[in-house]
């Protein structure tokens, strides 16, 4: 059976190891670029088998965070290559997440302060931060039928500028209650045009979309991020999830995408928030399966060498331990995280964690 710690091929991607490092926002982006502390973290972290790095706006519209980067602009292409250069020099492998946040983001991100954009024109509540910290998001409005085509054309932009950075295969973002689930689920779009109503209607968006990334830097190069049930960012539970997602997979199946990596359970929190059979997605899907969400060592052993997952994700871990590969394999003590250095600041809690002597 295969083991954690064995090579892997994902579509394009032939990988060392089947440990991924998930993507992670940290909010330390130098005007809307990583700057060169990210060459250091990225570079630190080289030993996975397939680094997704934390998510880049494929537009100025798709932003939702303070001090995070975009893979749009000649200069932010320019800045990311030094990441992806500093990865491949260590053996790497690192695929950019291309995000859009639609309606979770505030005015003061957005062009000429306009609303943010979404499928519905209901706000998702909560907050985001700002420079002026933590402030309630605004309301959005629902996104025109004639305008999805020019979203759908950032992503490509955006992948397409993500090869000439270097990287090697990008992660769509469709997860947590972000501009994709905020077409899947019927808990958020109350649309009634050719992308609202029914499971297909709203399956068209990401359809649409991945085949789009795909065609234009490749399917083999191209993956997409999934969380069935997460409740975040104000996206409460579709009434059909199952049949929803099982169908999403089926439309992805005949694409020969590089992976689904799929968020089982509460992001960051409860795996059993609601029931959801993975297995049943991942048979209709046919691919290459990434999981990932609290698991420990022990867990992702033997989902690998069960035959549940080609690969296994992890977060928190990769960021208070570089050396996560070395870590596992030795079964040695993970490093305990600083959750007060998660997001922006200096090198503490970014660069500064050691690695094993």
């Amino acid at each position: 059976m295969p083991s954690l710690f064995d090579p892997v091929r994902l579509g394009d991607l032939q990988l060392a190891n089947r440990i991924v490092m998930a993507p992670l926002t940290r909010s330390r982006s130098v005007g809307l670029k990583p700057g060169p502390m990210a060459v250091d973290y990225y570079r630190e972290r080289a030993t996975a088998g397939l680094i997704i790095s934390e998510g880049a706006q494929v537009c100025p519209q798709g932003q939702g965070y303070l001090d995070t980067p975009g893979i749009h602009t000649p200069e932010q292409v320019q800045a990311w290559r030094q990441v992806t250069d500093a990865v491949h020099a260590e053996g790497g492998k690192i695929a950019v997440q291309l995000w859009h946040v639609g309606r979770v983001s505030h005015v003061q991100f957005q062009p000429d302060g306009q609303a943010p954009v979404s499928s519905t024109s209901n706000s998702a509540g909560g907050k985001v931060f700002t420079a002026e910290g933590l402030t309630t998001v605004s309301t959005p409005r629902a996104l025109h039928t004639d305008e999805i085509p020019g979203v759908i054309q950032s992503f490509v932009h955006a992948a397409s500028s993500a090869m000439e950075a270097g990287f090697d295969a990008v992660e769509v973002h469709g997860a947590n209650g972000y501009l994709i689930d905020q077409f899947l689920r019927d808990s958020i779009n109350d649309r009634s045009d050719a992308y609202g109503g029914g499971i297909p209607e709203r399956a068209r968006f990401v359809q649409e979309l991945m085949k789009a990334v795909a065609t234009a830097i490749g399917p083999g190069r191209t993956g997409l991020r999934l969380s069935p049930v997460t409740p975040v960012n104000g996206a409460g539970q579709d009434s059909q999830a199952q049949q929803l997602f099982n169908h999403v997979a089926e439309l992805l199946s005949p694409m020969g995408l590089a992976f689904l990596h799929i968020i089982e359970g509460q992001t960051g929190g409860d795996r059993d928030v609601a029931p959801f059979d993975y297995a049943a997605m991942r048979q209709r899907f046919g691919g290459a399966w990434i999981v990932n969400n609290g698991y420990t060592r022990d867990m992702a052993l033997q989902a690998v060498a069960e035959g549940r997952a080609d690969a296994v994700a992890f977060g928190r871990d990769f960021i208070s331990n570089p050396d996560l590969v070395r870590r596992l394999r030795l079964n040695a003590p993970l490093q305990p995280l600083d959750r007060d250095t998660l997001y922006g600041g200096s090198a503490q809690g970014y660069t500064d964690y050691p690695a094993l002597s």
